[in-house]
């Protein structure tokens, strides 16, 4: 299991494309997330990586970027959390379906493809509270748990 999470790590951090990567955190995330009490670690594009519990024997990886996204009128910040790890590089069509259907029921992200890993996203304003970074957070990795076990049965992201 702890080779998969690895693995994730590495995929994560190489998935961001170049003009993404940021080479130091955000110290406002940080001072959010501490707030919060929530414990952290931050990789090496300076984004937070978090190990959420969420009982039952079950954890989930979450990333924060500490990158902003930015359009003509707007600043977002992504949270990210995978919760399907696929053993090729096309998904099978029932997945595919899963994650399409499961994204038009969310309230808040969306499913998207990075190579053979299916991460749900939540994008919120740049600069959101520590609630609505918090409670992103926290529905980012049930989201992700949630599918993970529905498709895998595993606790391995």
């Amino acid at each position: 299991m702890r080779h998969v999470r690895l693995a994730l790590i590495a995929l994560a951090a190489s998935l961001v494309s170049a003009p993404a990567i940021a080479a130091d955190h955000d110290a406002i995330v940080k001072a959010q997330l501490e707030a919060k009490g929530t414990p952290f670690q931050i990789d090496d594009d300076g984004d937070f990586q978090i190990v959420v519990n969420l009982g039952n024997d079950r954890t989930q990886l979450v990333w924060v970027r500490s990158v902003v996204e930015e359009t003509d009128h707007q600043r977002v910040r992504e949270i990210w959390s995978p919760g399907y790890q696929g053993k090729l590089d096309s998904f099978p069509a029932s997945v595919a379906n899963e994650l399409l259907e499961d994204s038009h029921e969310r309230k808040l992200g969306g499913w998207v493809k990075q190579e053979r890993v299916a991460m749900f996203v939540i994008k919120i304003p740049a600069d959101a509270s520590a609630d609505v970074l918090d409670e992103s957070i926290d529905l980012a990795a049930t989201t992700a748990d949630e599918v993970e076990l529905e498709l895998t049965g595993g606790d391995d992201l």
